[in-house]
């Protein structure tokens, strides 16, 4: 997870990347978002993913794309995050 300051306000805003795992919705997707952890005890690293559905207005990704995702207000009662457009997402 990374968090970047909004130039207007001064607001942190997060973003995370994940892949796409399903795009059968209108306008939704579900994007997985993995990360490592570290066990206390053992120093052992391990992964754990975490699914979230993100706004795509555009219908424009699909099953299997990285995208970047950015918090937003609550869309729906399961949909919280929000595409961030390949343009830039690149920038």
């Amino acid at each position: 997870m990374t968090a970047q300051n909004d130039n207007q306000t001064g607001v942190r805003i997060r973003t995370l990347r994940g892949t796409v795992v399903s795009d059968k919705m209108d306008k939704t997707i579900r994007v997985r978002v993995t990360r490592l952890k570290m066990n206390e005890k053992y120093k052992k690293q391990y992964k754990v993913s975490e699914t979230y559905y993100a706004h795509d207005p555009e219908n424009a990704y699909r099953t299997g794309e990285t995208v970047t995702i950015r918090a937003s207000r609550p869309l729906s009662k399961t949909k919280r995050w929000v595409v961030v457009p390949k343009t830039e997402a690149a920038a």
